[in-house]
């Protein structure tokens, strides 16, 4: 037991202590947090060389605009390489679901489509009218490249990096991998304080938990100085986490202090709306994107697309009143599902 004298003695020596304590703490933590922020590069790289007196970033902004909706800052990205832009593979598809949609096909209109090789540039060129050649020094990204391979790794941080430079230039983007199909149009989904919204491979049901499984194939992100300086420390943690996909890397810092002290409002997408293989959207009455995600093998996926945008069709051929009295169910996931995989 203590005596009256040692207890007010702890107290003096708390009393003392404490505030050179808080004092520390707000030096501290502060000072941590601009350690990292100092350690990540101030603007990203350019992109691709171009020819005298034309900039990589006067290129990709003239065609970011040219895109741009009517608030002219918000545009819809997508990446490809030659072996998903041929005739009758992935692309096609993709820009087929716009078509096929329910008030979709002026949304092409805005889609910008980020070609990583020059075969599929010069493609993309024939099929679309807003294309951007994202080639990178010393890598051939113009095969498929199999999931979580080497190169797989190195070609989706090079997209991360890549969306970072839009969010530099002020565009607000949608991203949406070119095997999600869209039926409608997602931005009355989006929620509006939201600075980066994400898909979900798994919803837990509440948009602000962070225990949802994000999948990085479909995101909504606002430019604004949160987000810009999030993907940057997003890019820069693949050096603390080599041989992860930037996914992986989004689920090991989307909790921690560094990412908090940002103050993003990060929120996750409901799979009623925008769901996918993994966890299909059960309404086709509210569905606006479904993705090929749980699937490994692109002939799996195209065969499945291919079903998906059967399905759809089935749907918009009905009556509006067929379409609310009778209960349409999706007929993928089929070669991509989970038990064919093992």
């Amino acid at each position: 037991m203590h005596s009256d004298g040692d207890l007010e003695t702890v107290q003096s020596w708390r009393r003392r202590l404490l505030p050179p304590a808080i004092l520390l703490a707000a030096v501290v933590l502060p000072c941590s947090l601009i350690y990292l922020a100092s350690t990540m590069d101030n603007s990203w790289p350019l992109l691709t060389s171009l020819p005298a007196g034309v900039t990589e970033e006067m290129k990709l902004r003239r065609v970011l605009s040219s895109a741009a909706m009517a608030d002219n800052k918000t545009v819809i990205l997508t990446t490809v390489n030659s072996a998903w832009i041929s005739p009758g593979s992935v692309l096609d598809l993709f820009m087929e679901s716009f078509k096929l949609g329910n008030e979709t096909s002026e949304l092409l209109d805005h889609l910008v489509v980020v070609a990583m090789d020059k075969k599929g540039y010069v493609r993309c060129m024939q099929v679309h009218k807003h294309c951007f050649a994202l080639t990178t020094e010393g890598v051939d990204f113009s095969e498929h490249k199999n999931f979580m391979s080497g190169d797989y790794l190195k070609m989706m941080w090079r997209r991360l990096e890549f969306l970072g430079t839009i969010l530099d230039l002020g565009f607000d983007f949608i991203f949406s991998d070119t095997d999600i199909m869209w039926f409608r149009n997602p931005l009355p989904h989006f929620y509006k304080d939201g600075d980066f919204q994400i898909a979900c491979d798994y919803f837990v049901g509440n948009p602000n938990d962070l225990n949802n499984k994000p999948n990085g194939g479909f995101m909504y992100v606002k430019s604004n100085n949160k987000t810009i300086s999030f993907f940057k420390y997003w890019f820069k943690s693949q050096e603390r986490y080599p041989g992860v996909n930037e996914q992986e890397v989004l689920n090991l810092i989307k909790k921690n202090a560094f990412t908090r002290e940002l103050g993003v409002k990060i929120r996750f997408l409901d799979t009623t709306y925008f769901g996918g293989f993994c966890e299909p959207s059960k309404d086709f009455n509210k569905v606006c994107t479904m993705h090929a995600n749980c699937c490994i093998g692109l002939g799996r996926k195209i065969h499945d697309l291919v079903l998906m945008l059967n399905d759809w069709g089935r749907y918009m051929s009905m009556s509006p009143e067929e379409r609310q009295s009778q209960r349409m169910a999706w007929s993928v996931p089929k070669n991509c599902s989970l038990a064919s995989l093992g």
